[in-house]
């Protein structure tokens, strides 16, 4: 099947299947989107949600979070990866934010990417979700979905974005992207994924993709052994 062929019929799939996917990031306003999504790296986005209620009890603002101590903020999302550095970003980003922008997230990808720690897919999350601009911003599940259903080679992210953006129509991308999101974490997992059953995988992923994930599957579990046992069944 041709890949244009294939994006045609994901949408329809994902549109009977999540038609209202949400943004899985809590927030208020263009700004607390901002930070719950620099929070959002090699973090879940529930351990997000969990520690941004007391970071925005305390500031809501550019002007607030500005104001807080770097080690005030490090301290309310410690339970986040990567916590110091993030800390660090959120303040200095706040501060640029008051003194560049007037206290207002910016609009457009090259001002926010020139921001600190806010990187491409960051800046593309914000324009997408905060200002409606079309963009397609590839996370972990959307960059291995792509390569799963055959819609690109998995190379990089920059080229899953690239080719999405080619097969999929600009109106449908800023909606597409949380589709995606939504049905590789509710029924398209990495690991334990039978794909000969899947809604999108069985028609879409190549025989080959198919068997060689599940024998990566069988030699998962195959390499598992009970708790308490070496692989030679003698106890530790």
């Amino acid at each position: 099947m041709r890949r244009s062929a294939k994006a045609a019929r994901i949408i329809d799939v994902l549109d009977e299947l999540c038609p209202m996917a949400p943004v899985p990031l809590a927030h208020r306003d263009p700004f607390t989107l901002l930070v719950a999504v620099m929070l959002s790296a090699q973090t879940t986005d529930r351990k997000v949600n969990e520690v941004t209620p007391a970071l925005f009890a305390r500031a809501r603002t550019p002007e607030q979070m500005a104001r807080l101590p770097v080690a005030t903020i490090r301290s309310i999302i410690r339970e986040v990866g990567l916590a110091p550095t993030k800390a660090r970003h959120i303040s200095a980003t706040s501060g640029l934010l008051v003194e560049r922008h007037a206290g207002r997230v910016p609009t457009t990808l090259e001002a926010l990417e020139a921001l600190p720690g806010v990187g491409h897919k960051t800046a593309q999350v914000v324009v997408a979700q905060a200002f409606g601009t079309p963009a397609f911003p590839v996370d972990t599940h959307i960059h291995r979905l792509a390569a799963r259903w055959g819609l690109s080679d998995g190379s990089s992210v920059r080229r899953t974005e690239a080719d999405l953006k080619a097969l999929f129509p600009q109106a449908r991308w800023n909606r597409l992207h949380l589709q995606i999101i939504h049905f590789g974490r509710e029924r398209c997992p990495a690991r334990g994924h039978d794909l000969s059953t899947c809604p999108i995988c069985s028609w879409a992923a190549t025989k080959a993709r198919i068997s060689a994930e599940s024998k990566s599957g069988r030699a998962r579990l195959k390499g598992r052994t009970p708790q308490g046992s070496t692989q030679r069944g003698r106890p530790r």
